[in-house]
């Protein structure tokens, strides 16, 4: 590997994301990458033509937790967040507001300016040719986007949770719901991540009842709020509150299947490709259909996986994650995959373009860095 083409990372400096790679890089007997910031990025896109155009290979990585890149996607996402109906502030109001944590503010506005910031790194990209992306800001912009793969991969006759076209109000919700006979629904913002904006929504059983749901979400003083602990709500004006919220600002409204379980809890899977083949899996189990390893979810043991799912629905379970890859110009998907309840098939949730923060996991001796670092350089 001592001759291998130096590494460009785009990420937040000094983030977790960041400082494993550069160490999988330091095992790997290679230099430290070189970092351009989000920020920076956002702000002075040509500062990446600043790099000459020789041999290099281009990680880009994770943009989030971090309170200026956030600040300069929602300015750039501005113009485009005018005609969208969604909740908008302006540059000026962006420079004025106070740090606020777990703030969910426009996000809507945000992903906007996060995709003109993707359409910057292609046209430099363009500009330099000797450079390999590993990652294409093209895919990263479809995976970032839950009713475009969502439709992709029904399209490719990958199973998939069956969902809901030109859902924009709670009530249509509920009527959407009762023609297609659903019991529950997942309500996800189409353009979130780690279920941060997400519902689980179960209709009343009698007329004018609004039903309730499982959220993460919460009302502030000064707006909607991320919490780590998953709650349920049933007050009917809170209930349309959360609804009206997340299809306001745009959702992927899909069928809430049961999930198999794993000694007695549920649980779902994070499948990490890696040069499309599945590599590293982890198993995340929890009470609640929300399985989420920050929201009260847990590790599930692999061997207790593997003794449960029969052979046949993990292979095929695998082909689709394997299909997914192939409809993705990255190197590496994180994929969300569930069982159906009794192991009877399997559905894709999801995919995501940054979904390979997995401390912790080995394989051949090597961190999840450490593997995508070599089949980079293959």
């Amino acid at each position: 590997m001592s001759a291998a083409p130096p590494f460009l990372i785009i990420g937040n400096p000094g983030s977790r994301r960041v400082t494993l790679f550069q160490e999988a890089l330091h095992h790997a007997g290679l230099p430290p990458a070189h970092v351009e910031s989000w920020e920076t990025v956002a702000r002075d896109p040509d500062v990446l033509l600043e790099l000459p155009d020789a041999e290099r290979i281009v990680r880009i990585d994770a943009a989030g937790e971090d309170a200026d890149v956030e600040r300069a996607f929602l300015k750039r996402g501005h113009a485009a967040a005018l005609t969208s109906g969604c909740e908008v502030v302006t540059p000026e109001q962006v420079d004025a507001l106070p740090p606020e944590h777990g703030r969910v503010l426009c996000p809507r506005q945000h992903h906007l300016g996060f995709l003109r910031v993707l359409e910057d790194l292609t046209q430099r990209f363009a500009r330099r040719p000797h450079w390999r992306v590993l990652s294409k800001p093209s895919a990263i912009a479809d995976l970032f986007d839950k009713r475009i793969t969502s439709r992709r991969y029904a399209a490719l006759g990958i199973p998939v949770p069956a969902f809901l076209d030109g859902i924009d109000t709670p009530e249509a919700l509920r009527t959407g719901m009762r023609e297609a006979d659903w019991r529950e629904a997942f309500v996800k913002l189409s353009c979130g991540s780690s279920a941060s904006c997400l519902a689980v929504y179960r209709p009343g059983r009698s007329a004018g009842s609004a039903g309730s749901l499982l959220t993460s979400l919460h009302r502030g003083p000064t707006g909607w709020f991320n919490s780590l602990k998953v709650r349920r709500v049933s007050e009917a004006g809170e209930v349309d509150a959360v609804l009206s919220f997340l299809l306001r600002e745009g959702s992927q409204v899909e069928e809430a299947r049961p999930k198999a379980r794993l000694g007695g809890d549920m649980f779902d899977c994070r499948i990490l490709t890696v040069r499309g083949e599945p590599a590293f899996t982890v198993v995340r189990q929890s009470r609640l259909p929300i399985t989420n390893l920050h929201l009260g979810g847990y590790r599930g043991d692999l061997d207790d996986f593997h003794a449960a799912v029969p052979r046949r629905e993990w292979e095929a379970a695998l082909e689709s994650c394997r299909a997914v890859a192939r409809a993705h110009d990255c190197l590496h998907v994180g994929i969300d995959l569930m069982f159906e309840e009794f192991f009877h098939g399997h559905r894709v949730l999801e995919a995501n373009a940054f979904g390979d923060l997995l401390p912790g996991l080995t394989r051949d001796g090597l961190s999840v860095y450490g593997w995508e670092i070599r089949e980079a350089l293959r």
